[in-house]
């Protein structure tokens, strides 16, 4: 692989920096069923696990590639999948080494011909329904549902989500078209996106599938694929700077590029489904149930130009919840993702002031610039804190969340700026070969109290960085129960290059690439970060601790396992104080009102999730909205009432001041508009776009940051007295000293 490797959301749908192949203006396709032995034969070969292509991932595959299809279990029935088992469970494995696609075809077409009869069968039922008094329910997602037993079962399980779709729409406050208008046109958009799939389309998803029945990021991508995400993820993705992935229908958005049009607007989040598209001001297309490469066509535009989206948002008690957000497309200036530096001034309820640095990293950047200037997180928060020791600060806190990766080189380099030079990260690649993987530096450029703040966002490069400091006894690691646990490396084979086919064959399509597999990181106590992620040394209520992110909740995820250690003292973590910070922090969490509203939501969130039904009365829903909009009108009134939480003046610190060594720095909040992505996850959907009158809207208190904040204050105060008792021993006579 390298020094550089994806983050963990990227490899949903990532970009990729090689060039894609010419087509001529007349080609004819390469060979699929060539294509697909390559790509089986580079699996079995090449990817991580070594798994062989045999009965067992032959259903695997058949399972992997039926909910691609059919993803909430709605068209085929239980009769249709058992018939697909029986006829190609145990034999889809010697039919895709034979080069036979067959199978694909047929059971696309199949469930081709299911869909089209549901779409005629469903249309009828939204003109007829019209009543929304029952008592009834509905399932949200059917992913872990069985597959309807029958056709019957099938009808009485649409006839409720019709009505839902129905009543959804009618209790939604933008509107596009009347709610009947907009479910059939949903109707007939899904029902054409099935109709224009081609024999490409049709075995990108068979070979996804297989790739993705070997772990969840690996990928077959198709030559549209590669022409279509042929940019950096660092660059402008998409127009807005999202990585979408088509999921339940919806286009969701799995993460925001640091920097990006949508990064810095602050409305949009990680989970956020996209319900329509508009370009400027005119009308929105339903855009539920369509090809996601269309829907990324439809986000992607001209730079200046100006796209609305309209979306559920992730947080919303209610899919009728909607938000409008109107960005305008751009490109990621380079900046905007670099490392950014705080200097905070906080008073204690003693009235003590205590000097802390801060430091966010939206991502770990290497060789970024545009001009060839090399770039680099490591040197970059290496000046930040030499302006940060200037100002004689007493503690850092490093905030990595959100921060989805990217290259190992600087999550190494980074980790040496704490430690003295060591082993930092193991890589075991498919033949079982372990790299060690070491800072050479013996110089640390900071030794003081050093807090890191992780969330379940927090993946890949982060996760190396934040493990090293936690198994050397450095830091001690703040946030969500755990990190992401994308503990893997993938690579990208040209199947043009890998297949050796003619290069005299100049009008033959291309055959596209495989994104693969092929090692797994380990911590230097020899655990690995794959599916378990880095655990919090204290943990705090976050509404992104949800175990439905993360890496164990993506289909066929590798294993957790360890290798031998490499570092075997135990790190001396009792100068962390550890106990001492979680009875503290644990106290303050617990009389904290915005850390009472986060838990109050995560129990609605587990609740909904497990219950996974929605009423499809109008009344209920109707009453559950509205103590939906009073309970978070009440928070905004106590809010009010209360207060700041945390007594404290913040100055901004960029990479210029810095280098420059500019003394005047810019005075900002506390609580600043940046950080709003982190903030109104509880703000009533309609009223996260601006003002009604435009006007920015203030920042919600961020409980997290305030609670790391605190507890970076009590490690300098405990460091502070547990130095103060060693030098008073140093200075006893040596008859005296315990």
């Amino acid at each position: 692989m390298g020094k550089h490797f994806h983050s963990a959301l990227a490899g949903l749908l990532a970009a990729f920096l090689a060039t894609a192949p010419v087509r001529a203006e007349k080609s004819h396709p390469a060979d699929q069923g060539q294509i697909a032995l390559a790509v089986a034969n580079w699996l079995q070969q090449a990817h991580y696990s070594r798994a062989r292509l045999d009965d067992a991932m032959s259903r695997r595959l058949l399972d992997t590639y039926l909910e691609l299809l059919d993803y909430n279990k709605l068209y085929l029935t239980e009769a249709d999948v058992q018939e697909f088992r029986d006829k190609y469970a145990a034999s889809l494995d010697d039919m895709i080494l034979r080069g036979d696609l067959s199978p694909a075809h047929e059971i696309f077409g199949r469930f081709k011909s299911r869909v089209e009869a549901r779409v005629e069968s469903n249309k009828k039922l939204v003109g007829e329904t019209k009543d929304f008094s029952c008592n009834g329910t509905v399932e949200l997602n059917r992913q872990k549902s069985p597959w309807p037993a029958s056709p019957e079962e099938a009808d009485k399980i649409w006839a409720d989500r019709v009505k839902a779709e129905l009543l959804q729409e009618k209790l939604s406050e933008f509107k596009l078209r009347t709610p009947e208008e907009t479910v059939t046109r949903r109707y007939d958009q899904a029902l054409r996106n099935v109709r224009e799939m081609e024999g490409e389309d049709v075995v990108k998803t068979f070979l996804s599938a297989l790739a993705q029945s070997y772990d969840p990021h690996s990928e077959y991508l198709s030559p549209s694929d590669m022409e279509n995400f042929q940019i950096s993820m660092k660059l402008s993705l998409v127009g807005i700077g999202a990585v979408l992935r088509s999921e339940d229908g919806y286009a969701k958005i799995m993460e925001l590029v640091p920097g990006g049009p949508a990064d810095k607007d602050g409305r949009l989040r990680v989970g956020d489904r996209i319900l329509a598209v508009a370009q400027g001001d005119k009308e929105f297309e339903d855009v539920v149930d369509m090809k996601l490469d269309k829907v990324v066509e439809k986000i992607r535009g001209e730079k200046g130009s100006q796209v609305r989206l309209q979306v559920i948002p992730s947080d919303a008690s209610d899919p009728s919840k909607r938000s409008i957000v109107e960005i305008t497309r751009d490109k990621v200036e380079l900046k905007d993702q670099e490392a950014k530096a705080e200097l905070l001034d906080v008073t204690e309820p003693d009235g003590k002031v205590r000097r802390i640095g801060w430091i966010t990293l939206p991502s770990f950047y290497a060789n970024m610039s545009g001009n060839g200037e090399p770039k680099s997180t490591t040197a970059d928060v290496e000046a930040l804190l030499t302006r940060l020791k200037q100002e004689n600060i007493e503690g850092l806190v490093i905030d990595l969340r959100r921060d989805g990766g990217g290259s190992l080189e600087e999550a190494i380099n980074l980790t040496g700026l704490f430690i003295p030079k060591g082993p930092v990260v193991q890589a075991k690649d498919q033949n079982g070969k372990i790299t060690v993987n070491s800072d050479k530096s013996p110089t640390v450029a900071y030794d003081g109290p050093v807090v890191v703040l992780m969330n379940r966002l927090s993946a890949s490069a982060s996760e190396i960085f934040a493990a090293a400091l936690q198994d050397y006894g450095r830091a001690v690691v703040v946030g969500d129960e755990r990190s992401f646990g994308k503990g893997t490396v993938q690579t990208v084979i040209d199947l043009d290059k890998a297949m050796s086919l003619p290069f005299f064959n100049l009008d033959r399509k291309p055959a596209g690439a495989l994104k693969l597999t092929i090692q797994k990181f380990y911590r230097v106590r020899g655990g690995s970060t794959q599916k378990n992620g880095v655990s919090s040394d204290i943990i705090l209520p976050s509404r992104t601790d949800n175990p439905e992110i993360g890496e164990a909740s993506l289909r066929n995820p590798l294993e957790y396992d360890e290798v031998a250690p490499v570092v075997t003292a135990e790190a001396d973590r009792t100068f962390l104080f550890l106990d001492e910070l979680r009875r503290r922090s644990t106290g303050r969490v617990a009389a904290d009102p915005e850390f009472a509203y986060v838990r109050e939501d995560m129990q609605r969130l587990r609740d909904r999730i497990e219950k996974n039904r929605i009423s499809i009365n109008e009344e209920v829903r109707r009453t559950e909205l509205d103590e939906d909009k009073k309970r978070k009108e009440a928070r905004k009134e106590e809010r009010e009432k209360r207060g700041p939480l945390v007594n404290a003046k913040a100055w901004q610190i960029t990479l210029d001041d810095a280098k420059s060594g500019r003394k005047e720095l810019e005075v900002v909040d506390y609580e600043r508009e940046r950080d709003k992505k982190y903030l109104d996850e509880e703000e009533e959907a309609e009223e996260s776009e601006k003002g009604k009158n435009g006007e920015k809207k203030k920042p919600e208190p961020d409980p997290i940051r305030n609670e790391a904040v605190r507890i970076i204050g009590d490690l300098i105060g405990l460091s502070d007295i547990a130095r103060t008792a060693s030098a008073d021993t140093s200075k006893k006579p040596a008859s005296e000293a315990p």
